[in-house]
């Protein structure tokens, strides 16, 4: 196949330029504005990764898109004083993190700041956004990574394969992979592990016992650092007390799950997460609770002292019965589960919707318009919506106030430090909606 011509407007190949970064996008680059060559009045964005606002620097160009330019970090000619020096040596190579050079007050500074843009830009809304929760831990705080690799060729002297890269993808590419023999977000029990599962899976390719390239699972349980993806895993949730739930003393709540299933990858501020949404569907006052995605069971066990009845929904036959099995586990009687057909979600319930309040998380992707149309049907009196990408939580936002639901809290916490990622809980009532920008 050929190579893609380089589109040379506005700016040739490499082409060095000299500007100011104004803000962080939402993806965590800088942003700049530089006026175009020979115009003097419109100004021509360039994204710059690995740059802070404020900061005045040298960039070369390696890419025109039809409203923007990107290009590389060349030299800071003016740091930021929030300029920080990254912990980890492959910072700017390796994709996984985008602000271990920006102190973390000002990493939570601008989380709340992209929220509050986003609801403005996306859902035409103007609400005060809470300061972001930050996480117990800056760095050693998740407990599950997924490196990946690729095959090598054969030396035809040896029939060996030479040692290939183990680790995440390269910044600003897709399939190049940065080798990564520790990583410093992780906790430190699985950097221990990861030594040995590196040389283990560098002899298996030495010996060709590979086909094609695969993903890696280490994932820092109760268990352990556990590897195989199909074994049987045990968290323990602390749950702080509340006035809201009636929740008067701590309690430890023990979920077991598949290894590979989903579970939010940060424990140390789970306590503070599943609280604060339990108290969200609690302070409406509703006696029953759904949790629409409910999985194994985070969020409607963490929720069920809170409510006279619990009902989980969800697609996946096995996280139905892993919640069953620790609702049983913790002695809660009053949460029943059922594997729900997704054009069917809320069939065969009989909560009363206007005593009902509901906790949906869906995937990145937000809410389909099916689950939507049958969530606004039902009509709850809470939403409590919780969301590991703002961008598409504010779009399906738009959905809700349409149905008649206002805002009433937006809560940021920071599940993953150093990185443009972070978990955003709305609560929405049903009523008037807030005004628009």
């Amino acid at each position: 196949m050929a190579k893609k011509k380089f589109n040379d407007r506005p700016f040739p190949y490499h082409h060095e330029l000299e500007l100011e970064i104004s803000t962080l996008t939402n993806l965590g680059v800088g942003l700049g504005r530089t006026a175009l060559p020979g115009e003097t009045e419109r100004k021509w964005v360039v994204m710059v990764p690995f740059t802070l606002p404020g900061e005045r620097v040298r960039a070369r160009v390696f890419r025109n898109q039809k409203n923007f330019s990107e290009a590389d970090l060349v030299a800071i000619l003016t740091p930021s004083p929030h300029r920080i020096a990254p912990k980890c040596s492959l910072f700017g190579r390796c994709g996984g993190c985008q602000y271990q050079h920006l102190t973390y007050a000002e990493q939570l500074a601008w989380k709340r700041r992209q929220v509050e843009e986003l609801l403005q830009h996306m859902a035409g809304v103007t609400f005060p956004v809470a300061p972001v929760i930050g996480s117990p831990r800056e760095f050693g705080y998740r407990s599950k990574i997924t490196p990946h690799f690729h095959t090598g060729k054969r030396i035809p002297e040896t029939g060996e394969v030479k040692p290939q890269p183990i680790g995440f993808l390269k910044q600003g590419t897709r399939f190049d992979i940065a080798d990564v023999p520790a990583c410093p977000i992780a906790t430190p029990e699985i950097n221990a592990k990861l030594t040995e599962v590196r040389a283990r899976t560098q002899a298996r390719l030495a010996a060709g016992e590979y086909e094609r390239g695969a993903t890696l699972l280490l994932r820092h349980a109760q268990e352990g650092v556990v590897t195989d993806y199909d074994a049987v895993i045990h968290e323990i949730i602390e749950q702080p007390p509340s006035p809201v739930s009636g929740l008067r003393d701590p309690q430890s709540l023990r979920l077991h799950f598949l290894a590979r299933d989903f579970f939010q990858n940060n424990p140390f501020i789970l306590p503070a997460f599943t609280g604060y949404v339990r108290d969200q569907a609690a302070a409406s006052g509703a006696r029953y609770l759904v949790d629409a995605y409910c999985g194994s069971g985070l969020f409607a066990l963490s929720a069920a002292s809170a409510f006279t009845q619990v009902a989980g929904v969800e697609v996946s036959e096995s996280s139905i019965r892993f919640a069953r099995e620790n609702a049983a586990a913790n002695g809660i009687t009053n949460a029943t589960f059922q594997a729900g057909d997704a054009a069917a979600i809320f069939a065969g319930l009989t909560f009363p919707a206007a005593d009902t309040a509901v906790i949906i998380d869906p995937p990145r992707k937000g809410c389909d318009e099916s689950f939507l149309a049958q969530l606004f049907a039902f009509g709850p009196r809470t939403v409590v919506y919780v969301s590991c990408d703002p961008a598409t939580q504010m779009r399906d936002l738009r959905g809700f106030l349409a149905a008649g639901y206002a805002l009433s809290a937006v809560q940021p916490f920071d599940l993953f430090p150093q990185t443009r990622h972070l978990e955003c809980v709305i609560t929405l009532q049903r009523g008037p909606a807030p005004s628009s920008a």
